[in-house]
């Protein structure tokens, strides 16, 4: 069985890069026993319709356009997912549902699941996570943690990053944090 963890969404807009960031930590703070590949889908779109072919399990952490509380996760398998047209708001989950309904009438085809976290602000140009988002992270890795063992993916534990910590290894800042503004030439402010 050939198996995959998808992290999507745009570390550039906040909550919307909670993907990004579990897939990262993942990749991080873990060893995987099993058949596995883990990466950064970004917000590809389409391009990622390959993999819903060429793999038997193909597993996408996200956001979720669906109303609830922010924080709160949902497991939306395809079947699922192909039900709630309500769930398309952002562009990567309209094309995530577009290449579903699009491998759904093909012979072979990935078993997909969608592991969402409701987010809190996707719309402030921002790096880094709302504290109501960090505070559920650790809970949104342990879902993904007990869906790949229901695949027979066993995880094993080797390192405790932080989601700062991946931040700053992605991205070089984190929610402003280091950061420096270079002065112009009529900023007294600097010496």
């Amino acid at each position: 069985m050939r198996n995959i963890v998808i992290g999507v969404g745009n570390v550039l807009f906040k909550d919307e890069g909670v993907g990004i960031f579990a897939s990262k930590y993942l990749e991080e703070n873990y060893d995987f026993e099993g058949d596995l590949e883990i990466i950064e889908g970004g917000t590809l779109g389409f391009k990622l319709m390959t993999y819903f072919q060429e793999y038997d399990n193909v597993i996408i952490l996200d956001t979720v356009s669906i109303e609830d509380k922010p924080g709160e996760i949902f497991r939306l398998p395809s079947d699922v997912l192909l039900g709630l047209g309500q769930y398309r708001k952002t562009a990567h989950e309209v094309e995530i549902v577009e290449m579903l309904e699009i491998v759904s009438v093909l012979e072979n085809h990935a078993e997909v699941t969608i592991l969402g976290i409701i987010p809190e602000d996707i719309v402030s140009v921002e790096i880094g996570l709302t504290k109501k988002i960090e505070e559920r992270f650790e809970e949104f890795i342990l879902q993904t943690i007990k869906e790949l063992d229901s695949i027979g993916i066993k995880a094993i534990k080797k390192d405790n990053k932080s989601v700062k910590d991946i931040g700053l290894q992605l991205i070089g800042s984190y929610n402003g944090e280091h950061l420096s503004r270079i002065p112009n030439e009529e900023d007294t402010t600097w010496s």
